[in-house]
């Protein structure tokens, strides 16, 4: 018969553990009352892993009641080395305790002991009364108590890894000896982590021999005069007391005077009702996730007008949907919630697997019969009614999807995606499980929970299972909606969502719809070149380096570089020396390090884009589809990818010629290039007010040259030199993005302390540009955030950090993203003008691309004077600044052209 099961666990070890295994993201786990959590995160990890699993019949939690200890009374710099506890992790000892109860174990501690002798006492009481004890720490000494009975569990790597100590393990680590020697090896050896001395000059390995030649310290002690005379027996005799005291340090206390008993233990279970709010009070979302969907009911602090509503806790009305049943569907004709589920994330190409459609009051219809959607049927008529309001989750992914079939979805009303986007920028997840947990909804698994992900990715095969999912999703897309259209109201964000990025979806999902045509033999031609040319860099670098190598191996090319050529190395990695792109451009005029990055510029261009771009031609039109991605970046900018049309180089011609490939989809049209001019320093002399930088722009002046005046001192009648307008440039654009001294000076070629006077000089000659970036960051330490003249909203969650590198960089942050951002609001206002003022006119042009400030328009040649004319009005317009917005158009046959 097994042996009834104590389980002890030290929790100062382990708190401990926890805490410094997330050290480097303890500004991010806190709670919304400013708590921080990484400790309570890891703790209750192991709790979850160990206990649950475990079910032990007695369980205790031991606690160090305070520095002061008996031990200290014996050897006053007992852990005297070690430094105060970080207050991130003292604020998290009572909530841990509170942890420790709420999961039905009990917590003790006992004055002028620590948690070590608490255990050591508990764990013998427990071996004498028949149980099999496991102890859980984070502390090696604690192994000194294994015995046949007790074995003890140490983390290591933070808490997720865990050795097991048993006579066995303890011999084979001890070449042969036991627990009760460990104290003896200690005595010797001593502590550092535990600042007792023990025998000055004797090492582990020296201990480890004494000890087994001699059982006990005491024992050797008594032999000491028949040992030969040697520097060792002379440290051992000068080092006696020392040996004796920091054998009794080391000694766990088996004694101690603790006034619980073993009945005391019961392990009771984790108390749900009382342990739900503690989870929502730390914000512990994964755990309220698994409590849902384990049955347990989440309250949440939503309510209508009448009364009490628990989303969480809402009975799903499910049913599958066939030709039979096709009339249910009709009866939905006020509002409905609408999800449909693709096999891949690129729904230009993905297949759609299944759908829902259904409201709380008449329930939901599931099916995988995609042509229920189409033709004449109920559910595409509801889809295409412009009187039916619809709630979906994605909805420029569900525009795009639908139209592949030929369904025209009209009034969707609320997007889940989108609004949590909003809500949060920094929770840029697309799973509609996660971001209905990240929003205190939990009665929905996250697709990687029911479908798994990568090469186990599966739709079930059991109906009811996926259409399970399928309509809590739904529903949860429907219960979401009040309390986030409240919270984007209270935020002063319905009109960026209702006028800007709900709009903008449609406008996004018709440009990628319609795609951009591209001449592949355009690209055939420029791949062929590119080869020839990569073929004489090669043989140009073998000539330079005397022989022929792998030059795409970075470890072949250190060899070459700094030990053959005998360059100097600047920096070495764990494989050798560096060669990346910084350290090859610092080493300069260096002949073979030339012929190197341009060999590596060639290679990424004809691999990622000529190469990529020719794979990602769909072959029935002839185009490629990007996809947009309208809820990723933290600025608002758009995101493209699948492939990314906006990062082709232009920097250097053969980046460039790639645009030759962008042509119009109808002969006798061409291309129509709109790029705003300098948007984010006229939105930072909008914001800022400052009167110098908005008369620059006002008055029509080149704002580099302008700028170089000022803070260079050049005349008036002066022209400015090219090398000087350069600088200027680089500081105006460094002031929006929050530069320092260090980072103007690299950009610049000046010291550090010539950077830090022109960023003195440029803040004197624009005062309130330095006004607003203090008031900047001063009201984003108040509030947590910065805001877009749209009200976008960039929370700072390091603002306030202690570590001032996370700080620094959330104080460049707060500078920037009211900048960047709003020129993304700017644009997509311009994007959803433009595109009504196309439609107004009647015009056959077509929007393709949208990089960064510049439009892609396509469209027939007699059109282009109007279009031009139109675009170029309606971008200026799009918002009003205290600057003028400047756009510039340029027309071509093909994408470069058009530059």
């Amino acid at each position: 018969m097994a042996k009834p099961t104590l389980l002890l666990i030290d929790g100062n070890s382990l708190a401990f553990r926890a805490f410094y295994a997330l050290i480097n993201q303890v500004d991010r786990f806190v709670n919304h009352e400013g708590l921080h959590t990484n400790a309570l995160v890891g703790f209750n990890n192991l709790i979850d892993g160990i206990v649950d699993p475990f079910q032990p019949d007695l369980a205790l939690v031991a606690w160090d009641a305070g520095k002061t200890t008996f031990r200290t009374g014996k050897f006053d710099n007992y852990k005297g080395n070690r430094d105060t506890t970080p207050q991130e992790l003292v604020e998290q000892f009572e909530p841990l305790r509170e942890m420790v109860t709420l999961h039905g174990i009990k917590s003790y501690e006992l004055t002028d002991y620590e948690a070590d002798d608490i255990i050591g006492t508990m764990a013998q009481k427990g071996e004498q009364a028949g149980y099999a004890v496991t102890i859980v720490t984070g502390d090696r000494d604690m192994t000194q108590l294994v015995t046949d009975d007790i074995t003890v569990w140490v983390t290591k790597k933070g808490i997720s890894e865990i050795d097991h100590y048993t006579p066995a393990k303890i011999a084979e680590m001890y070449d042969g000896l036991e627990a009760k020697h460990i104290v003896e090896i200690k005595g010797l050896q001593g502590d550092t982590s535990d600042n007792y001395p023990g025998v000055a000059g004797i090492g582990p390995k020296t201990a480890l021999k004494l000890i087994k030649q001699y059982n006990s310290i005491p024992e050797m002690y008594e032999h000491i005069d028949e040992m030969k005379t040697s520097k060792q027996k002379e440290k051992l005799i000068n080092g006696k007391e020392d040996a004796l005291v920091s054998r009794d340090l080391a000694r766990i206390r088996t004694n101690a005077p603790v006034t619980i008993n073993l009945d005391d233990l019961a392990y009771k279970g984790p108390d749900y009702e009382n342990i739900i709010p503690f989870y929502q009070h730390l914000d512990f979302k994964a755990q309220l996730v698994k409590l849902a969907n384990q049955g347990y009911t989440i309250p949440t602090d939503d309510h209508t007008e009448d009364g009490a509503f628990n989303i969480s806790n809402t009975t799903l009305n499910m049913t599958a949907l066939t030709n039979a049943n096709l009339d249910h569907v009709s009866q939905l004709t006020t509002a409905v919630d609408f999800y449909l589920e693709l096999d891949d994330a690129n729904y230009h190409t993905a297949n759609p697997v299944g759908f829902v459609i259904g409201n709380q009051e008449k329930g939901y219809f599931a099916s995988r019969d995609i042509e229920l959607l189409v033709h004449d049927s109920p559910v595409k008529a509801i889809l295409e009614d412009a009187n039916i309001t619809k709630h979906v989750f994605n909805a420029k992914e569900l525009y795009v999807s639908l139209h592949r079939l030929g369904v025209s979805l009209k009034n969707v009303e609320f997007d889940l995606l989108l609004v949590s986007y909003l809500l949060d920028t920094n929770d840029n997840n697309d799973d509609l499980g996660a971001l209905a947990h990240d929003n205190d909804y939990y009665a929905v698994q996250t697709d990687e929970e029911v479908y798994g992900r990568g090469a186990k990715f599966a739709i079930p095969e059991e109906d009811a299972d996926f259409f399970e999912h399928l309509g809590r999703k739904a529903m949860a897309i429907g219960l979401l909606r009040e309390p986030l259209l409240k919270k984007l109201t209270e935020h002063e964000q319905l009109d960026l969502y209702r006028d800007i990025e709900l709009p903008l979806t449609k406008i996004l999902a018709r440009m990628e719809a319609t795609g951009i045509t591209v001449d592949a033999q355009q690209l055939l031609q420029m791949d062929s070149k590119l080869t020839e040319r990569l073929s004489e860099l090669e043989q140009t670098i073998y000539q330079q380096a005397g022989h022929e190598f792998n030059i795409q191996s970075p470890k072949q090319l250190g060899v070459v570089l700094f030990e053959e050529m005998g360059y100097t190395p600047l920096k070495k990695t764990k494989t050798g020396y560096s060669t990346s792109v910084e350290v090859l451009e610092k080493m300069g005029d260096v002949p073979i390090v030339a012929s190197i990055l341009a060999y590596r510029q060639i290679a990424k261009i004809k691999s990622t884009y000529v190469e990529g771009l020719l794979r990602v031609i769909h072959g029935s039109d002839s185009k490629v589809h990007t996809r947009y991605l309208q809820t990723l970046t933290q600025t608002g900018r758009l995101s493209s990818v699948d492939p990314n049309l906006q990062n082709i180089p232009v920097r250097i011609e053969e980046g460039r010629q790639i645009r030759k490939s962008f042509v119009p989809s109808e002969p006798e049209w061409q291309i129509l290039s709109a790029d705003y001019s300098q948007i984010e320093l006229r939105v930072l002399a909008h914001i800022t007010g400052d009167a110098n930088l908005q008369a620059a722009f006002i008055n029509g002046e080149d704002i580099h040259a302008a700028t170089a005046r000022r803070i260079f001192d050049v005349p008036d009648d002066e022209p400015v030199d090219g090398n000087v307008r350069r600088q200027a440039k680089a500081v105006n654009f460094g002031i929006v993005y929050g530069i320092s001294d260090f980072g103007l000076s690299k950009n610049i070629g000046v010291s550090r302390q010539q950077a830090k006077t022109i960023i003195e000089t440029y803040f004197k000659q624009y005062p309130d540009v330095k006004k607003w970036s203090e008031s900047v960051i001063a009201s984003a330490r108040e509030n947590g955030y910065v805001e877009t003249i749209a009200h976008r909203r960039r929370y700072l969650p390091d603002i306030n950090a202690k570590r001032f590198n996370a700080r620094s960089f959330a104080e460049r942050t707060a500078m920037n993203s009211p900048i960047q951002g709003s020129a993304a609001d700017i644009i997509k206002i311009a994007m959803i003008n433009v595109q009504a003022a196309i439609e107004k006119a009647g015009l056959k042009a077509h929007m393709l691309l949208q990089v960064h400030d510049e439009l892609i328009f396509e469209a027939p040649a007699d059109e282009m004077a109007e279009l031009e004319q139109l675009v170029s009005q309606t971008m200026d317009s799009a918002v009003q600044l205290a600057v003028p917005l400047l756009v510039s158009t340029h027309i071509g046959a093909s994408w470069y052209d058009a530059k």
